[in-house]
């Protein structure tokens, strides 16, 4: 079996050890009110858009998300936090070495010998989701539950949404899908995106992803029957009926096909927290990967860390 399939059914299991963990590290992330920016690059810096939005959103305090590169050097923040899964990325490495001194920071890190360590002035280590895979599943999502639950929320309820994720029917076969775009609202934009990356480098699979009320400003022009729409957490009315207009599946967490066929996972809840629509996602995509003849743990042309010369 894939090291990915593994480690995606895992997910549950590693938001309930975040939770334990949270209180602990409380004082290396950030407090109500500061001025914060997340980085990361790829799967990390979707997780940093998604964490930027639930903590604007719960009124924290501002809180913008960057890719490692392309953090703005002459803004000012009260704290950065750097979300790494090996601690070795090179930009990340970098931004944190130009930033000693200047701001203070802190890097969630799968390997807590790596260099990022070194380099931040605050480390929480997340060894127990570090991976194995090249593919990134639940270092990310345990990174963003730690954040969740920094933030007051309950990641009992979550991880029992995943614990059925792990086992439910894949919403639909994807060997008779051609293409998928993944829309998001909100927070949950980061999740779309990095659903999208999953389908990419498991599968070399076309896949998009977009604002969901964006959606209709021009990218629902490729939706077509055997193509396929996947919508995270909130949707904008009527967006199900123009898309079942174009012949395209759509699949969401209540939804699917316009018909509703899932009010939630878990007994008594509704919806369905879009973390654990992201399992589908992710085990979606390894699935595409096998219908294709890939395998889902050497993905083409990369690597489990970029490190630049």
């Amino acid at each position: 079996m894939a090291f990915v399939h593994a480690e995606i059914a895992s997910q549950p299991d590693c938001w309930r050890e975040a939770a334990r963990l949270a209180p602990t590290v409380a004082g290396q992330l950030p407090r109500p009110g500061e001025r914060v920016a997340v980085v990361g690059c790829g799967t990390s810096w979707f997780m940093a858009a998604a964490y930027a939005g639930l903590r604007e959103g719960a009124g924290q305090g501002e809180t913008d998300a960057f890719q490692a590169s392309e953090f703005p050097a002459g803004r000012h923040y009260d704290r950065l936090i750097a979300i790494t899964r090996s601690g070795t990325t090179t930009e990340v490495l970098d931004l944190l070495a130009a930033l000693r001194g200047r701001i203070p920071t802190t890097v969630l890190v799968g390997d807590p010998d790596s260099p990022a360590v070194a380099l931040a002035d605050a480390t929480v280590a997340l060894p127990f989701a570090d991976e194995r895979s090249v593919v990134q599943t639940r270092f990310a999502t345990t990174a963003l539950a730690l954040l969740r639950a920094h933030l007051g929320e309950d990641l009992g309820r979550l991880a029992a949404d995943a614990e059925v994720a792990v086992r439910a029917p894949l919403p639909i076969d994807p060997a008779r899908i051609e293409q998928v775009t993944f829309l998001g609202r909100g927070w949950t934009v980061g999740l779309a995106q990095e659903a999208a990356l999953k389908c990419r480098e498991a599968a070399t699979f076309w896949a998009e992803a977009y604002p969901a009320m964006d959606y209709r400003h021009g990218p629902i022009s490729v939706a077509a029957p055997g193509r396929l729409v996947w919508a995270f957490g909130d949707i904008p009315d009527g967006l199900p009926e123009d898309v079942a207009a174009t012949g395209a599946a759509f699949v969401h967490s209540r939804t699917h096909g316009c018909r509703t066929v899932l009010t939630s996972w878990a007994a008594g809840r509704n919806p369905v927290d879009p973390m654990a629509d992201l399992i589908l996602a992710q085990r979606f995509a390894v699935a595409l990967a096998t219908s294709r003849g890939l395998d889902p743990d050497a993905p083409r042309h990369l690597t489990r860390s970029v490190v630049l010369a």
